[in-house]
């Protein structure tokens, strides 16, 4: 009977992956000889007798069953670009969602067709294209499946981080138009956008899916289960193309002029400036690129969020600059927002101030199996000029930055991969900075995914600095484990992580150092298959705690909740309980002339969290905590409150309210913000960025009109504000401006590949 049984144990574990393969779909790009106008209409002859793909599956919110709605999906190619063409019809069409008339405004929050393609059909990475009844360009790129950097993968996000990278521009085209009877897209991508492994023909993954906003609802072409979403390439469908061999050479020019008033100088004189500089794109092959630019520059970057901070360890803040973003994910190596290998903000910037990149290379893409990138960067000096001392000070030396970084994929989410960082200062070879890392990752089956990396660093001891460094490498060194296992009824996650007290990778990020942490977290997901209304049941609970090498106890924290999500997207946590403990190994100043004693401070505190439904015209999102702090309470309500009107105007009013009360002293501080856009169309805009930072006193203002050609680039008017309005007596400052900035900045993308 045992024989028997092992078969029928094998046999059983087999069934679902022969299924799952044999329902993986499969079509062809069909060879076009006239190319359809872009117009969103698809009434081009082209389309006509094509065949159409169908059959789209629910993940969301019946797993397994039709979509609700009629969907239809077209595909074909001409030689220079693949053409896509969808038909999302809808009976309900007064119902459709626009969203945000708006380069890569999120499709979470409005109706969506997205494509993914995996050019190269390694099952882990992608570009992601879609759009919204808007007409917005929204496109990305995937890298391990949305997981890559590290365990807190699968993120949406705009930082330097693996998983999704938003952040990159692609050169491409859509359109769309909506009648009674639904809403249509059409999209060009021109094979100089892609990235493959050789010309002819040859199979892609590709994927599609289509989001109707109302009822939360989400479906795809090739099947892919609740758990995971459209990134899941590996089980992605697949389209025949016949890829010509091309080679990518753009350049994009740009020229500067600005003029900036500091107020805070002895006598406040505008400063005129003008600048010219450039990024190029040269494709050596179809998989290999190289990046160039010279004289960088960021003026039409967003501005960062302002943050209050009550802990003793340093805040993160993403990377939103372009050339640092595009194929960020190959770069990535570590925990974001903890512990990165390479974290590209170092570059370009010092202590918040711009530091000129005079100019730079990356070179990216595969060979065989091998993912490869290398970068180069040369930043130049910055000096202050004391004016009333007639001195000049430095602030920031020139530096050359590398990276070099590898890794080979081995399927099924596995990969094995190394980096080495370095800094140094071109003027003083004896100021520099090493990082060396390796990182792999294991899939086991479908639900579980083992991740880890380890890292060793080199920094120099100043001249006559007396080494009291001891351990392995001199304390040089972090490492970390981590385990993830997600079905469809439960999330498990565990981490151990281990920095010593000199690691110093000065061009990655750790927000503090010389800690063990370990981490765990249980998620249940209950369906409540009867209640359209409601959606999902998720009680989980969370255990995340900080050590000293030495065994104290900095901070912990264990969290119980429960989440209730509605079919609408409306979400609210009921409630959230937390015990929390803080361990001051010495005194700690959390504010001015209020210094908490040393000691071990064990805390509870009850917190809520809700959100509205996001695709409505106006929704709420926030939540609170009440509980004890140290040796006091505290009481950080936050809210955000979004407006959207039609799909032209948007406006986001976020706040941030501390009330600390202690025995040591008590303290209310503040940060308010407010974001609003107006679309004209999609590609030219209006945004503007207001902050209040009661802290400083300072009100922050940022205002920029784009008007966007492609691939990022065009026309950029950006005013700069920063008026302080506090009282002198409190800051040391006098009321009034502090400094003023207006750039205008012209780009644009000469294609001359081939």
């Amino acid at each position: 009977m045992r024989p028997r049984s092992t078969f029928l144990t094998a046999f059983a574990f087999a069934l679902p992956v022969a299924i799952a393969a044999q329902q993986v779909p499969t079509t062809t790009a069909a060879q076009i000889s006239s190319a359809p106008v872009i117009d969103g209409r698809l009434d081009d002859a082209t389309w006509r007798g094509l065949i159409a793909l169908t059959g789209f599956v629910q993940s969301e919110p019946s797993e397994g069953q039709p979509v609700s709605q009629r969907t239809e999906v077209r595909m074909a190619q001409d030689g220079e670009a693949i053409y896509i063409a969808a038909w999302l019809y809808d009976t309900e069409a007064s119902g459709i969602v626009f969203g945000q008339t708006l380069r890569d405004a999120s499709l979470n929050e409005s109706d969506a067709f997205v494509v993914v393609f995996d050019t190269y059909l390694d099952r882990q990475n992608g570009f992601v294209f879609g759009t919204s009844p808007a007409g917005i360009e929204y496109d990305g790129q995937v890298a391990g499946e949305g997981q890559a950097g590290g365990p807190g993968g699968g993120r949406q996000q705009r930082g330097s981080t693996g998983g999704f990278n938003l952040n990159w521009d692609g050169s491409w085209e859509v359109a769309t138009s909506t009648d009674g009877e639904g809403w249509y897209a059409e999209m060009r991508i021109p094979f100089s956008t892609l990235r493959y492994g050789s010309n002819g023909t040859q199979d892609w993954g590709v994927n599609f899916e289509r989001k109707i906003r109302r009822n939360s609802e989400e479906a795809m072409w090739a099947p892919i289960p609740r758990q995971y979403d459209l990134y899941r390439i590996s089980m992605a469908g697949t389209v025949s193309v016949d890829a010509p061999a091309r080679r990518t050479f753009t350049v994009s020019p740009y020229v500067l002029a600005d003029g900036f008033k500091d107020y805070q100088v002895g006598s406040p004189q505008v400063d005129y400036g003008r600048q010219v500089g450039g990024d190029a794109k040269i494709g050596l092959n179809q998989s290999m690129t190289l990046d160039l630019t010279v004289n960088t520059d960021f003026a039409q970057v967003e501005v960062d969020d302002q943050q209050v901070n009550l802990t003793r360890f340093s805040l993160f803040f993403p990377e939103k600059r372009a050339f640092f973003l595009e194929n960020a994910g190959t770069f990535a190596v570590g925990t974001s927002q903890n512990a990165e290998l390479f974290f590209s903000r170092r570059i370009g910037l010092s202590g918040g101030q711009e530091v000129p990149i005079q100019a730079g290379a990356r070179l990216s893409g595969k060979v065989g199996d091998f993912q490869i990138g290398l970068l180069n960067i040369q930043t130049g000096d910055v000096f202050e000029v004391d004016e009333d001392a007639g001195l000049e000070e430095q602030l920031a030396p020139s530096n050359n930055f590398g990276v070099v970084r590898a890794y080979k994929e081995m399927g099924n989410r596995t990969q094995l991969g190394a980096i080495l960082v370095s800094r140094l200062n071109t003027s003083d070879t004896d100021d520099y900075n090493m990082t060396y890392g390796v990182d792999g990752r294991l899939g086991i089956g479908e639900a579980l995914t083992l991740d880890g990396w380890a890292g060793l660093t080199t920094t120099p001891l100043e001249a006559g600095e007396a080494d009291t460094r001891a351990g392995f490498n001199n304390g040089e060194y972090g490492f970390e484990g981590t385990g993830t296992y997600i079905t469809r009824d439960w999330q498990i996650t565990t981490g151990y992580r281990q920095i010593g007290e000199d690691f110093n990778p000065e061009v990655g990020f750790v927000n503090r150092r010389g800690y063990r942490q370990v981490t765990a977290r249980v998620m249940r997901h209950i369906r409540t298959e009867g209640t359209p209304w409601f959606r999902e049941f998720r009680p989980h609970i969370s255990y995340n705690q900080f050590f000293t090498l030495g065994g104290f106890s900095e901070n912990y924290l264990v969290h119980f909740d429960s989440h209730f999500a509605f079919e609408n997207g409306a979400f609210f946590q009921f409630p959230g309980f937390n015990l929390t403990g803080e361990g001051l190994e010495e005194p700690f100043e959390i504010r001015d002339g209020i210094v908490i004693p040393a000691g071990s401070y064990n805390n509870a505190e009850w917190s809520f969290r809700y959100n509205t439904n996001r695709g409505a015209p106006l929704s709420i999102s926030g939540g609170w905590t009440v509980g004890s702090f140290y040796t006091g309470t505290r009481f950080p309500p936050n809210a955000n409150i979004a407006y959207r009107y039609g799909d032209k105007i948007a406006a986001t009013l976020r706040l941030n309210y501390f009330d600390v009360r202690l025995d040591e002293g008590s303290f209310k501080t503040a940060v308010v913000g407010m974001n609003a856009s107006y679309s004209f169309t999609p590609r030219i805009y209006l945004q503007a960025n207001v902050q209040y930072n009661d802290d400083t006193e300072d009100v922050g203002t940022n205002i920029r009109l784009g008007w966007l050609d492609t691939a990022g680039t065009g026309l950029f008017i950006v005013w700069n504000d920063t008026n302080h309005h506090g009282m002198f007596e409190r800051t040391g400052i006098l009321a009034g401006p502090k400094q003023r900035q207006l750039v205008i900045k012209y780009s644009r993308l000469f294609n001359m590949g081939r």
